[in-house]
C-alpha cells in the first residue's frame, strides 16, 4: 500500500507526515508492504518535497518578508544548460507562519519578497522557474511581487499591501508592459495550491482573507481593492494580452478572463499577479505528482492513504487529497484520507472519489492535544485506520 500525504499545516511537513504514517501503519500491520511518497500542492514544503525526489542544489537567499523584515528563503536548482530549472515556494517569502499573530493584517502584508525570490531564481541561470503558491499571509493580488520583480512604485501603493490597492492609479502601472517583456525570455510556471479565482465568494479575499487576520469588513474592502488593481493592470498591458482561444465561451472582458481563471486567487491573488508578467498557472498538486512519479507508485498499490492538516471545501479545489483520489481511480485503488480535521460530508467525499476519511481530532476539544503532539496523535489515528484497512 502507498502513503502519499501533504504536510499537516505548520505542524508536520510532508516528509515528516509520511514518515510518521508509514511507521504507524507498519507497526499495526507488519506484513503489509508500505511505501511512502511525500506530496505537495505548491504550499509550504513544496521545495523540500521536490528536493528529496529530484536532488539538486539549494541556494540560500534573503528576501523581504510579508511584514517588511528580512527572512531566509531558498532556491532549488536542478539540471544544467537549457534544462536548468529553479524551484521556489511562496511560503518562504510570504507565508502566514512568517507573520506574528499580533501583526496578521492582510490589508498591510506584502508579497514583495516573492518577487525578489524570483529574481534570485533567475539569477542562477535557470531558463525555467517554477514557483509553488500556497499558505500565504498576504492578499495583494501579487502587486508587491511585481515591485520585487522590478516594477517602479513611486507612490508606494503597490508594495504596501492589499488595502493600499484601493488608491492605485493608471500611472502606478505604467511600467508593467516593460516588466512583462523583461520576463518574456524566462519560462515562468506557477503551481497553485487551490484552483479558486481572484474575485468572488470563493476568491482570494472572501474565501481566504479571514484566516489571515482580516475582519469581514476588511475582506470586503480587499475585494474592491483587488478588483480595482486587476482592471487597471489589464488596461496597462493594453494589446499585449492575447485572447484565450481555448475558452469555450468568450468572457465579457480580458479582465474577467484573468480574474476568473482557476488559480488566479491562490496565495492571496499571487496567481493573478504573476500571470500579468506571462506566467502559466497550473495545479500544484498535479505538477508535483508528475515530478515524483505518483502514477507509477499507484499502479503497484492496492490502497493509498493520503492526508493533510484540514480537509474542508478547499481540499476539493486542487489540494493533494482530491488529486490522489483522482489519480487512483483509473487504477481501481481505494483512497483513504487521514486529516487533522475532516469537515466534508460523505456526499462530497464520494463525489471526490474518496472511500473513507478519518480525523485525528474528532471533536473541537481534541484540537489542542493534536497541536501539542502532532506526530503522536497522527500515529495513533493511522494505527487504528490500519487495523481496519490493511489489505492483509
Amino acid at each position: 500500500m502507498l502513503v502519499a500525504p501533504d504536510g499537516f499545516g505548520s505542524s508536520l511537513t510532508s516528509a515528516q507526515a509520511t514518515t510518521t504514517m508509514v511507521a504507524a501503519w507498519r507497526a499495526a500491520a507488519p506484513h503489509d508492504d508500505v511505501r511512502g511518497c511525500p506530496l505537495s500542492d505548491g504550499g509550504p514544503g513544496f521545495v523540500e518535497t521536490l528536493h528529496a525526489t529530484l536532488g539538486g542544489e539549494l541556494v540560500a537567499v534573503t528576501v523581504t518578508g510579508p511584514v517588511g523584515r528580512p527572512v531566509p528563503a531558498a532556491v532549488l536548482v536542478v539540471g544544467d544548460g537549457p534544462a536548468r530549472t529553479a524551484y521556489v515556494e511562496s511560503a518562504h517569502a510570504v507565508g502566514l507562519a512568517l507573520v506574528p499573530a499580533a501583526e496578521r493584517d492582510p490589508t498591510r502584508t506584502t508579497t514583495r519578497g516573492l518577487g525578489e525570490l524570483l529574481v534570485a531564481a533567475r539569477g542562477t541561470g535557470a531558463r525555467r522557474v517554477v514557483v509553488g503558491l500556497g499558505g500565504s499571509g498576504t492578499n495583494d493580488a501579487g502587486a508587491g511581487a511585481l515591485v520585487g520583480l522590478g516594477l517602479a512604485d513611486p507612490h508606494g501603493r503597490l508594495g504596501a499591501g492589499g488595502g493600499a490597492l484601493a488608491g492605485v492609479e493608471p500611472g502606478d502601472l505604467a511600467g508593467l508592459a516593460a516588466l512583462r517583456a523583461d520576463w518574456a525570455g524566462t519560462e515562468l510556471l506557477v503551481a497553485t495550491d487551490v484552483d479558486v479565482p481572484l474575485l468572488g465568494l470563493q476568491g482570494a479575499s472572501a474565501g481566504f482573507a479571514p484566516q489571515k487576520g482580516a475582519t469581514p469588513e476588511q475582506a470586503q474592502d480587499l475585494e474592491r481593492a483587488l478588483a480595482t488593481f486587476a482592471r487597471l493592470a489589464v488596461d496597462a498591458l493594453g494589446g499585449v494580452l492575447r485572447p484565450d482561444l481555448l475558452a469555450g465561451a468568450r468572457p465579457a472582458s480580458t479582465t474577467a478572463r484573468l480574474t476568473h481563471a482557476p488559480g488566479a486567487g491562490a496565495a492571496g491573488g499571487l496567481g493573478f499577479g504573476l500571470a500579468l508578467v506571462g506566467a502559466r498557472v497550473v495545479p500544484g498538486a498535479a505538477l508535483v505528482a508528475d515530478l515524483v512519479g505518483l502514477d507509477a507508485a499507484l499502479a503497484d498499490a492496492d490502497l493509498v492513504v493520503t492526508g493533510e492538516g484540514r480537509f474542508d471545501w478547499q481540499s476539493l479545489h486542487g489540494k493533494v487529497a482530491s488529486l490522489v483520489a483522482q489519480r487512483a481511480l483509473p487504477h481501481a485503488v481505494p483512497t483513504v484520507v487521514v486529516a487533522g480535521q475532516v469537515l466534508v460530508g460523505r456526499r462530497e467525499l464520494s463525489a471526490a472519489g474518496i472511500t473513507g476519511a478519518y480525523a485525528v481530532s474528532e471533536q473541537p476539544e481534541d484540537v489542542p492535544a493534536a497541536l501539542a503532539d502532532p506526530a503522536g496523535t497522527l500515529a495513533t489515528r493511522v494505527t487504528r485506520v490500519a487495523r481496519t484497512w490493511s489489505p492483509r
